[in-house]
């Protein structure tokens, strides 16, 4: 068995950059398609699937027959993977990511060749024949001997899409339709209409002289029809969004509406009072610096009961006002910001008597049918800018006087945990909307239909064949136009997340906010309505536009397929590459959260696809998620079934799995699952319920664990916040454990971790793992000694905990840092132990004389070194900005490990990678061991909790391919010597 490279080393730093790059990028990406949630990062998939194909150097020591050239050829295939350079953009110094799991670099055919190269070239060695060579004897040799990449949990088709984009044979699956549709809209559709024209009257004209490629035609039509869609939606419903007529201050004339803002409101409990009271979060409009407006709330304490009315300032209105006011009392009651919001975490305000009303009042009054939406504001669409104006009778009289001919009436799941609006009184799919919102999008479903026969007409023109549907198979005019139909539903189901009343108005960017802005169905106060015929958020074209984008970028190639399956009760075909993203344990009922697309799209697309969406609603039995609601409020029950469906979906994946490919699964993890009360040497041990659950069941069905590594999606930043961050997800790389591996003692266990896992975290080290990483990645190569057997038994013969093992690891990971210690010299010896002491502040003289003996050097000789300041019977430690600015390794007669590793993070700070390369290249084969020293400084700081220094050395380490890099193109200057 060939060790694949992800069970070696991986350049995380690179994945987990793009990963985390990949939450800001919109345009192309495939979660513009259609919402689905927790869906994994292209970048983390891409990599994952390539590392897992390609053999680490250390499996052809025919080849690589030194530790130095396994390294080199290691670093190698991290490039491919991902490089961090350093370039200069505006003046200004950035690090970007080159290669594969480059988002820029995505469609690059140059890229891929080179990592379909690699994949080739370690199935040819492994077969005993010479590698391809040119593209197309790469590309027929890949999809003639590599393994199909299959994903049973689908999901939103990351996995599956970036296979095939890989050129591999790509399959998935689920038991949700909603993930089953993106996925097929993902990978399967496109390749069955693989560089064909578009049908439209529009582009024929242009055939002549275009050239389509990949989707380009798929997209282009889609383009079309959506604007040919839109345009027949405006004829129908395009009185249900007027236009309003703006004050003269802002040009006057007619605009576009593009949201109504509408507060909830229940009745004020206080007998004397009785108002309407609006519940609010926010009366903010614009929070814009020189744009701010807001909804003043007008109380007409006239009438009994008082009155709400709503009325639009603006901070430059109100300013002129002051400067105009008469009196101080005039002054004093224009106001200049918004007022606060009546709704709290502990309920609500009555803005016209003050009297506190608690949530379950207006929760008895939503189920009562007492609450109901008021008119707060209207956003329009000025002149270069967002124009905000009060209520008027007209918008408030149309938008309460349509009426739906349909609406989704199937009831919201009781579950309490995720699903709040039940508790008042909005307990079906379609009290989630208005009517208006309601009427618009039942037109657009009715629209999808007329659509299809619109494409099915055209194709026929231009004498497309075979009349088999999509469903079935089909490639020709009938399934063409199914397929036209599906992105244009799926666009629909789309926009029903910005037009319902679950979403908001975002002040600070001026524009509608979708729903699900988290993975449930929360209680939402005040809540935007979008003109689906606006350009802004929520429009239809750009819905639209936003696939035709996609398509643009997707692969495109052929053998792929994605099925509706039970993973836990499906047979998989056998000697596949398995690589998925399992449910984990009861962090989200996606059966449940689904359903809300899953009404709409089953009313535009289900003769399409009469079979996936035949059932009312998602299937709910089945789905492997521990949500106690379900089993009458028993946890021990759910956990059960949880554990059990997850066991033989794993069964499933142990038969089918190639045994030259690991397995690859990805557990999303989430900060609070992690239990750091066990743990003996103060670093984070992860373990939970969920995780602990995951690592069984690999483990009962005959899995050995092999590698673990910590994927980041997150924006970097959060690692100022906890030197112990988690990762937001792990992969898990697994291999089938033979079924006559043995069991053994914990003493055997101790001697093999003594003995193997020192080698695999000096891999580790040398692929620049993040410190912060360390304890994370340690655990893959611990678990695959602890997995290798069938039990490990403790002295009183139990079988010992995952949690235990997991412990045992990490204080062999302490352990492994504290030796390395021996490599050091005598002052950072000395230094690394006052340091954990005392760090950077003073201590007793007295005490560094008693150690410096004990480490073989001397208190003067480290004021000497330039490291240590010692006055008045005190020592410190000098900091990196008390360190001479004119140093040279060159002429210092005396320099430490400590020393040059300071200076290092120092020149770092201050002149970037370059100016660190040069530093390093002056230091020659002393600067090594800097790394090893910033590991274990990282390792005492995550123990102490010194976030910020800890900073500094995880800085150094993942920084350390490039200024090594740089140093090795880096001529050392010649420095003056002296002749006495």
């Amino acid at each position: 068995m060939k060790r694949k490279l992800i069970e070696v080393a991986l350049p995380l730093e690179a994945i987990n950059k793009e990963s985390a790059r990949e939450k800001s990028i919109r345009h192309g990406h495939p979660s513009t398609l259609h919402l689905w949630w927790a869906r994994r990062p292209l970048a983390a998939c891409r990599a994952v699937i390539f590392a897992s194909l390609v053999d680490d150097p250390s499996s052809h020591p025919d080849k690589f027959p030194t530790e130095e050239a396994q390294e080199q050829e290691r670093q190698r295939l991290f490039d491919i993977i991902g490089k961090i350079i350093t370039v200069e953009k505006k003046g200004k110094t950035e690090q970007i990511v080159q290669g594969l799991v480059s988002w820029d670099t995505l469609n690059n055919p140059e890229i891929i060749l080179a990592a379909q190269r690699e994949i080739a070239r370690s199935i040819a060695w492994n077969r005993g024949e010479e590698p391809p060579t040119s593209a197309a004897e790469i590309r027929a040799y890949l999809q003639k001997y590599a393994p199909p990449v299959y994903d049973p949990f689908c999901g939103g088709g990351s996995i599956p899409l970036e296979a095939q984009r890989l050129g591999l044979e790509a399959h998935g699956s689920d038991l949700n339709p909603v993930a089953v549709l993106i996925t097929k809209a993902l990978i399967e559709i496109p390749p069955k209409f693989k560089d064909k024209p578009p049908v439209n009257p529009e582009a024929q004209k242009k055939l002549k002289t275009a050239r389509w490629y990949g989707a380009q035609g798929l997209a282009e039509d889609i383009r079309y029809y959506g604007q040919w869609m839109r345009d027949e939606a405006f004829k129908r419903i395009g009185h249900l969004y007027p236009k309003v007529t703006l004050p003269q201050e802002y040009g006057g004339g007619e605009a576009t509406v593009i949201a109504w803002l509408w507060a909830r409101t229940v009745k004020c409990p206080n007998p004397a009072c009785g108002a309407q009271m609006p519940l609010v979060r926010s009366f903010a409009l614009s929070t814009k610096k020189g744009k701010e407006a807001w909804v003043e709330p007008v109380i007409n304490r006239s009438q009994q009961p008082p009155v709400v009315k709503f009325e639009v300032r603006t901070k430059q209105e109100q300013e002129k006002k002051l400067i105009e006011a008469n009196t101080e009392a005039e002054q004093k009651s224009i106001s200049l910001k918004a007022p606060d919001g009546t709704i709290s975490r502990k309920g609500s305000i009555c803005i016209c008597c003050g009297t506190p009303v608690p949530f379950d009042y207006i929760r008895t009054e939503g189920r009562a049918g007492r609450m109901n939406p008021q008119l707060m504001a209207i956003v329009a669409e000025g002149e270069r800018q967002r124009v905000y104006l009060s209520p008027n009778d007209e918008q408030k009289t149309l938008a309460s006087s349509v009426q739906p001919d349909w609406k989704p009436d199937a009831d919201l799941p009781h579950n309490p945990r995720d699903f709040k609006t039940p508790n008042y009184g909005m307990r079906t799919f379609g009290e989630l909307f208005t009517t208006r919102q309601l009427v618009a999008l039942s037109t657009l479903s009715d629209l999808v239909s007329k659509v299809r026969e619109k494409v099915l007409t055209d194709a026929l023109l231009v004498e497309m064949t075979d009349d088999l549907p999509l469903n079935e198979g089909g490639t020709g005019t009938t399934a063409y136009a199914d397929a036209i139909a599906t992105y244009i539903g799926m666009g629909v189901s789309k926009l029903t997340a910005f037009h319902c009343t679950l979403g908001i108005w975002r002040a600070n960017e001026n524009k509608t906010g979708r729903a699900f802005g988290r993975q449930a169905i929360p209680m939402v106060w005040d809540f935007p309505e979008a003109n689906p015929f606006a350009d802004a958020g929520g429009e239809l074209l750009g819905t639209f536009n936003s696939i035709n984008s996609l398509l643009g970028k997707v692969a495109a190639n052929p053998l792929s397929s994605v099925s509706q399956r039970d993973a836990a009760s499906s047979t998989l075909g056998l000697s596949i590459c398995i690589s998925t993203d399992p449910p984990y344990y009861d962090n989200v009922s996606y059966a449940d959260l689904s359903d809300f697309f899953y009404v709409w799209l089953r009313r535009s697309l289900v003769r399409i696809y009469p079979n996936l969406l035949s059932t009312l609603l998602t299937p709910k039995e089945q789905e492997l998620v521990a949500t106690p609601y379900r089993f009458c409020g028993d946890k021990d029950k759910s956990r059960k079934f949880f554990e059990e469906g997850l066991g033989k979906a794993f069964a499933q994946m142990r038969q089918a799995v190639s045994p030259d490919y690991p397995l690859t699964v990805y557990y999303g993890f989430k900060q609070e699952e992690a239990d750091e009360e066990e743990s003996s040497n103060g670093n984070l041990v992860i373990a939970s319920t969920g995780w602990e659950t995951m690592l069984e069941g690999l483990l009962e069905v005959g899995f050995s664990i092999t590698g673990t590594w910590p994927m980041r999606t997150e924006q970097s930043k959060a690692l100022k916040n906890t030197v112990n961050a988690l990762a937001s997800s792990i992969v898990l790389v697994c291999r089938p454990r033979p079924e006559t591996a043995p069991s053994t003692t914990r003493r055997q266990f101790l001697n093999e971790l003594k003995r193997e896992l020192p080698e695999a975290l000096k891999n580790l080290q040398q692929g620049n793992i993040a410190p912060v990483d360390l304890a994370q990645a340690s655990i893959g190569p611990g678990m695959a000694i602890f997995s290798r057997y069938t039990q490990v038994l403790d002295a009183d013969g139990s079988p010992m905990r995952i949690r235990t093992a997991l412990q045992l690891i990490n204080q062999m990971l302490d352990e492994f840092l504290t030796e390395q210690e021996g490599e050091f010299d005598a002052d950072t010896r000395w230094a690394l132990t006052w340091f954990e002491q005392n760090q950077f502040n003073e201590g007793l003289y007295g005490d560094a004389e008693t150690l410096s003996k004990a480490k073989n050097t001397s208190v003067q000789g480290l004021v000497n070194g330039g490291i240590l300041t010692a006055k008045g019977g005190k020592v410190r430690l000098l900091r990196r900005d008390e360190l001479p600015d004119n140093w040279n390794p060159a002429t210092d007669t005396r320099t430490s490990d400590w020393e040059t590793t300071q200076y290092l993070i120092r020149t770092l700070d201050q002149k970037g990678e370059t100016g660190a390369a040069i530093m390093l290249s002056q230091l020659g084969s002393r600067g090594e061991i800097a790394r090893d020293l910033a590991y274990r400084l990282y390792n005492i700081c995550g123990r102490k909790s010194w976030t910020q220094e800890a900073i500094a050395y995880n800085s150094l380490v993942i920084s350390w391919a490039e200024i090594s890099r740089l140093a090795a193109e880096t001529k050392p200057e010649p420095v003056q010597g002296e002749l006495f």
